[in-house]
């Protein structure tokens, strides 16, 4: 396997992630915490394995640690508010908008990272911005007018919140391995996760869970892949261009939404997606103008 087949998998696996989470989050799990619970005790216990495997280097300094776990603390805040918004909103929709964080790497490269953009760069971010804008649309009941809809600022937040997580990540790969920022991010969510989460009260929830075994077996299979999708895109970004790995990572929405339109037609009551042709369409031209903008943004002025 090549970095390239690498990164294409990863995107591949977590637009399938993607899918699992939002049929896990609006009709498996009661609410957001009885989510958090048992998937932040999986990735508590995964990360804790790899590092009883693969431990830290000795000479590894304070601050790449500091950024690598800074950066698994962000991560997990992004990750968060995603998680939050798609059991309100359709995936293909909450997917495309957060998948703008290039913008906010390229942004912030400039001044931790000694990078520059170029006149080329910053046409990607405006394409990416007006296609997350566009996707984010929502038609007025009386159908006369339309409008942003609110969850486009938060899903900016989280937008803005990995493309911060991606630059320390970027940082701390000079010192660290694949393996050990595939730690310091699991241990980072687990804990973040379970001290959200681990509450009578959510225990409770999951004992109540109807057809509790398939939901549960529905999120182990779903965070083995989220497993193998990070392990590949630390892995892809450690082997090989990180412009060009984030360029291909970029291209998740685009499986989501294939995903999703396979599904609402062979499975219609997995997910909650209107899916009439207008819809399509918008949603086609969104995630065209999102992928090409990354594209741009990631290509060498």
């Amino acid at each position: 396997m090549t970095w390239i087949t690498a990164a294409i998998a990863a995107a591949a696996g977590m637009g399938v992630v993607a899918i699992l989470d939002s049929h896990l989050l609006t009709k498996r799990m009661p609410s957001l915490l009885s989510f958090l619970l048992p998937i932040g005790i999986m990735h508590l216990v995964f990360g804790l394995i790899v590092l009883g495997i693969y431990p830290f280097p000795e000479e590894v300094g304070t601050v790449p640690l500091l950024v690598a776990f800074g950066s698994g603390i962000v991560r997990s805040a992004g990750a968060l508010i995603m998680l939050n918004t798609i059991r309100s909103q359709e995936i293909s929709r909450v997917i495309p908008v957060v998948h703008t964080y290039p913008i906010f790497v390229a942004i912030f490269a400039v001044p931790f990272l000694g990078e520059t953009l170029g006149s080329l760069q910053w046409l990607g971010i405006f394409i990416t911005v007006a296609g997350a804008a566009l996707i984010s649309v929502q038609r007025d009941s009386d159908g006369q007018g339309a409008r942003l809809h609110k969850s486009f600022i938060i899903l900016l937040g989280s937008s803005l919140l990995l493309g911060l997580a991606n630059v320390g990540s970027k940082y701390a790969l000079d010192y660290i391995s694949f393996w050990n920022m595939y730690t310091v991010n699991s241990v980072c969510f687990g804990t973040i996760f379970l001290l959200m989460s681990a509450r009578p009260r959510v225990m409770n929830e999951i004992r109540q869970i109807n057809q509790r075994g398939i939901a549960l077996s529905l999120l182990l299979l779903n965070e083995l892949l989220v497993v193998a999708g990070v392990i590949l895109f630390f892995w892809a970004m450690e082997q090989g261009s990180v412009s060009l790995v984030a360029t291909i990572t970029g291209t998740r929405p685009a499986f989501v939404f294939i995903f999703a339109l396979a599904l609402s037609r062979i499975f219609p009551a997995v997910l909650e997606e209107r899916l009439s042709r207008g819809i399509i369409a918008l949603k086609v031209v969104s995630i065209a103008l999102i992928v090409g903008g990354v594209t741009l943004l990631t290509l060498n002025a």
